[in-house]
């Protein structure tokens, strides 16, 4: 039921507007002053106030301001027997849903009430979903307890409060962009704009284009201006993915933005200045591949002031059970699967993998495990049959991947995976009875796709 607090220091109005808003079916609170009506605001959640101008102990039109500095979820309409253009435009300015005379506009008061709601529980939505998102984005989402990850997340939690270049450095898949975003979060540029660009994902001109933009008639196709991504993250940040991939002239591009704020969209002469901050990834050693010619070390030395290496998922061993117990929790909700339980053979077998994928194979590994289950225990035998294999703890017993039986078990996996679980042409292709090949599976408890 929606909460309506009325603001006004004459009883008898108070009174007539609370009955005709409550048969409504709003729930309505009363408060004769500026002070009172503030400790019922602090009581409980209100949806709108109905606050008269001129009160006992203050204005109203200032109560307002105070009100949407504390509550900005909560719109105010305000009510005044003079209608004064003056407090009027300075009701709106303030923040104020409406401004009504007492007399005149009582027939507007319950449909801008309905309207005042809609908006009200819009703007709580979006600040439900702006929470969710900075949560989503937060160091606290960055799952793990090890030493090694612990002492990148200090660091980079204190370059995040300045506007410092960061340089994010480690194997493919361990969460550069994560780190990247959350960074960004805890920065003062936080409620601006977060862009993305993955620099291998396109050819040299394509971008050039994305990062810088270009002017109509640039090139064949360029029918309009287009802002480029440095454009769009003004005032943000930007997050330039694989940067080692980026091409040397580009890179001369890239260092102008750092050191003068300002760079040409394709077909300009005139400069475009932008004020962002920049978070650079890279899997690669980029000063090896300044000695081969194909990194400017100027750039290098302006992109890497904070570097901050990201450790690989099989240096930190101990964080692999909780990670992946988070991903089981994700996808088992997702997918509607109770996974009520993990047997300690499927984390062990995980932490003896070497993870060359690191948390994104982990993560792939893990959809697919709760996607094969079909109880409520993911055991050793949801597993990729690569992984079962090199794992030392099937049955109780050692296993050895020069094993005939573990040799025709990966195989007929294999050939599953091949023909998309059609046993049929799996039998055919491995030259054996369609009532071997169950068997076969039975025996292996194969995953079938």
């Amino acid at each position: 039921m929606k909460k309506i607090l009325i603001i006004d220091d004459e009883e008898k109005i108070r009174s007539l507007l609370a009955r005709i808003i409550s048969l409504e079916g709003f729930e309505v609170l009363q408060a004769s002053d500026c002070r009172s009506g503030l400790k019922k605001l602090t009581q409980c959640e209100i949806d709108v106030v109905l606050c008269d101008v001129r009160l006992s102990d203050g204005s109203g039109v200032e109560l307002l301001k105070i009100i949407k500095e504390k509550y900005p979820a909560t719109e105010v309409i305000l009510l005044t027997a003079y209608g004064n253009i003056p407090d009027g435009v300075q009701a709106m300015k303030n923040g104020a849903f409406d401004y009504l005379t007492k007399g005149d506009d009582h027939n507007r008061i319950i449909p801008l009430l309905y309207s005042a709601c809609e908006k009200a529980a819009l703007t709580k939505r979006v600040q439900q979903l702006e929470k969710q998102l900075d949560e989503k984005h937060s160091f606290d989402k960055i799952i793990g307890k090890s030493k090694s990850l612990i002492q990148v997340v200090e660091l980079a939690k204190k370059v995040a409060r300045t506007d410092t270049s960061v340089l994010l450095t480690g194997e493919t898949g361990t969460g550069k962009e994560v780190f990247a975003q959350a960074i960004h979060q805890e920065s003062s540029r936080s409620k601006e704009h977060f862009v993305a660009i993955n620099c291998s994902a396109f050819s040299h001109d394509l971008l050039e284009s994305e990062m810088f933009g270009h002017k109509a008639g640039a090139f064949t196709g360029a029918s309009k201006d287009r802002k480029g991504l440095f454009e769009e993250a003004h005032n943000g940040t930007i997050f330039l993915d694989e940067l080692g991939e980026m091409a040397l002239d580009l890179q001369a591009k890239l260092l102008r933005v750092i050191e003068s704020g300002e760079f040409l969209k394709v077909g300009e002469t005139k400069p475009t200045k932008v004020n962002v901050r920049i978070i650079a990834a890279t899997n690669r050693d980029l000063e090896h591949e300044i000695e081969l010619g194909r990194f400017r070390e100027d750039l290098f030395y302006r992109i890497s002031v904070f570097q901050i290496p990201l450790p690989a998922l099989r240096e930190r061993v101990e964080d692999i059970a909780v990670v992946a117990q988070h991903f089981i929790d994700f996808f088992g909700h997702k997918m509607n699967k109770k996974i009520l339980s993990v047997h300690p053979d499927f984390f062990t077998a995980l932490k003896q993998h070497l993870w060359k994928g690191n948390i994104r194979e982990l993560k792939n590994v893990i959809e697919r495990a709760v996607i094969l289950n079909t109880g409520t225990e993911l055991s050793l035998d949801d597993l990729p049959i690569e992984i079962q294999i090199k794992s030392s703890v099937k049955s109780g017993k050692q296993l050895s991947a020069f094993s005939l039986q573990s040799v025709e078990k990966l195989h007929i996996q294999k050939v599953l995976n091949h023909t998309h679980g059609n046993k049929a042409e799996a039998a055919r292709l491995l030259e054996i009875g369609i009532a071997t090949l169950y068997r076969k599976i039975d025996e292996y408890r194969l995953n079938e796709i």
